[in-house]
């Protein structure tokens, strides 16, 4: 089974009392991590927006040193795009409005026939045809 790990995955090693239950699942990880574009760009704009800090540095070291080397990026693809655009329009019918980026990343994992890790599993629920699954414990 492969993973497209999202943001709050791919963030926990970075935190001070990271959640055991994600570390031990990413250490028994074969091969290169995945995610998503989508998540790259949230990942970036999180380390870019932090004021100049220890901490900043700390965070820009993480992702230029830990995650790039590690991680295959997935493109937001016409399949993606195509998938996404039923659901939304799918789930808008019934009164439920995803935000954007979730619907890409769900999309992602989908067409590329991943199983899409969050904490946020509710967020992801309802798209049709995509597992998903919190390492969280």
């Amino acid at each position: 089974m492969s993973y497209l790990l999202d943001t709050n995955v791919l963030s926990e090693p970075s935190k001070a009392r990271p959640n055991q239950g994600v570390l031990s699942r990413l250490a028994d990880l074969p091969g290169p991590l995945l995610t998503a574009s989508v998540v790259w760009h949230e990942v970036l704009v999180g380390v870019g927006l932090l004021a100049p800090s220890k901490r900043r540095d700390l965070l820009r070291h993480y992702v230029d040193s830990v995650l790039k080397p590690s991680l295959v990026v997935l493109p937001y693809d016409e399949a993606a795009a195509t998938y996404h655009a039923r659901e939304r329009a799918r789930l808008v019918r019934k009164g439920r409005t995803p935000s954007f980026a979730d619907g890409q990343i769900a999309a992602i994992a989908r067409t590329n026939g991943l199983v899409l890790v969050t904490r946020n599993v509710a967020d992801f629920r309802e798209f049709d045809g995509l597992e998903v699954e919190s390492w969280f414990s």
